[in-house]
C-alpha cells in the first residue's frame, strides 16, 4: 500500500480552501471523477505506461513505487468495479510551497466533513477522488489525488489498500475492540482499535469526524508497554534479553496477524536470527497470552539500525 505525492519543496502561501463534492460546480466535479476513473481503467489493467503519462512531471520521473503497486495489484483489480465514495477540491493559493497545507472541507459533523494536511504542497488546484472498488479479492479503496495542469487532471498520488480484511471492515474491528476493552484485553484491543482506524480510513492524511471519535475513543485503553525505537522494552526469552521496538496488528492474507520488531546489531547469520525470532515469539505470546485469541499468527523480525530485517511467521495454533 502507498501514497506518493511528489515534487514537494518548502515555503509558504496563502490560505487554503476545499470543496466538498456538493459545493463545487458540476462540471469540476465531473471532470475529476471521469479523470479518476480513467487512471483507475489503466490500473485495472496493469497499463503502467499510460498512467506514468497521465502523472505529473515530478511524479512521472520517480514512477518505481507506483508501478510495482499497479503491477501487484492487476490481478486484484481486473475486472473489479468501482464507485466514487467522495471527491473534494482543494486549492492552495500562491507562488510558494506550503510547509503544511491544511483544508478543511464541507459543514462540521456532516458526512461530507473532512480535513486533508499536506506537507510541504506547491501551490495549485487539487482534486482528491476516493473510489470504492469492489474485487473478487474483498473490498479496496482507492484514492487518487489530481493536479490541475492547463485544460486537464493529471496525477500527482495515488493510495490503494484494503477496505476489509477476511471480510470484515472497519466497523466489525471496531466492535471486537471494543469487546476486548470490556474484557480488560487492552493490548488486543489497542491494536484493534488501530486496524479498525486504518480500515476506516482511506488516507493516512485525511480525519473526518468518525475517525476524530474513534482517535478520542481508542486512547483510554492505549497501553503503558508500547515498545518504541525510542523506547524500547525489554522481552526476557531463552536464557537472552531482547528489546522490543514496534508492535502492531499485520494482516497477511486474509488474516490479521499480530508483528513485533527487535533491535540486533547485524541480521546476517540467517540461521541464528530464525531461532532468535522463535524465542521472541514465544515469549511474547508468554507475556500477553490475550493475543492468542485476537491474531492467527505472529510475525517477528529482528531489526539492524539502518533497517535491514529478517523475519520468521509462526501461526498462532504452533505457538508452544
Amino acid at each position: 500500500m502507498l501514497f506518493v505525492l511528489l515534487g514537494l519543496a518548502l515555503t509558504e502561501a496563502g490560505a487554503q480552501t476545499c470543496s466538498s463534492a456538493s459545493e463545487m460546480d458540476v462540471a469540476t466535479r465531473s471532470a475529476l471523477e471521469r479523470s479518476a476513473r480513467q487512471f483507475f481503467d489503466y490500473a485495472s489493467k496493469g497499463d503502467v505506461f499510460d498512467l506514468k503519462q497521465a502523472a505529473i512531471p515530478s511524479l512521472a520521473s520517480n514512477f518505481g513505487n507506483i508501478e510495482g503497486l499497479v503491477v501487484d495489484q492487476r490481478p486484484i483489480y481486473a475486472g473489479a468495479q468501482s464507485a466514487v465514495r467522495a471527491t473534494y477540491l482543494l486549492e492552495a493559493p500562491g507562488s510558494a510551497t506550503l510547509p503544511r497545507a491544511e483544508f478543511m472541507c464541507g459543514v462540521w459533523a456532516t458526512p461530507s466533513w473532512a480535513t486533508f494536511a499536506i506537507n510541504n504542497l506547491p501551490p495549485g488546484h487539487y482534486g482528491l477522488v476516493i473510489q470504492d472498488v469492489s474485487t473478487s479479492k474483498g473490498k479496496y479503496a482507492l484514492t487518487m489525488v489530481l493536479q490541475q495542469e492547463g485544460g486537464g487532471w493529471k496525477l500527482a498520488g495515488y493510495y490503494s489498500k484494503p477496505a476489509e480484511i477476511s471480510g470484515h471492515d472497519g466497523q466489525w474491528f471496531l466492535t471486537k475492540a471494543r469487546e476486548y476493552k470490556a474484557k480488560g484485553a487492552n493490548h488486543n484491543a489497542w491494536l484493534y482499535y488501530l486496524t479498525a482506524w486504518d480500515l476506516n480510513a482511506p488516507v493516512d492524511f485525511m480525519e473526518t469526524r468518525a475517525l476524530d471519535k474513534l482517535s478520542d475513543e481508542m486512547q483510554s485503553v492505549r497501553p503503558a508497554d508500547l515498545p518504541t525505537s525510542d523506547h524500547p522494552q525489554a522481552l526476557a526469552a531463552s536464557g537472552h534479553s531482547y528489546q522490543l521496538i514496534y508492535m502492531s496488528a499485520l494482516p497477511v492474507g486474509n488474516d490479521l496477524d499480530l508483528l513485533v520488531k527487535y533491535r540486533v546489531p547485524d541480521v546476517s547469520n540467517t540461521q541464528q536470527m530464525f531461532d532468535d525470532n522463535m524465542a521472541v515469539i514465544r515469549a511474547i505470546v508468554a507475556r500477553y497470552p490475550e493475543f492468542r485469541d485476537a491474531f492467527a499468527g505472529v510475525v517477528a523480525r529482528a531489526t539492524e539500525t539502518s533497517g535491514r530485517d529478517y523475519g520468521t511467521m509462526l501461526a498462532m495454533k504452533d505457538v508452544k
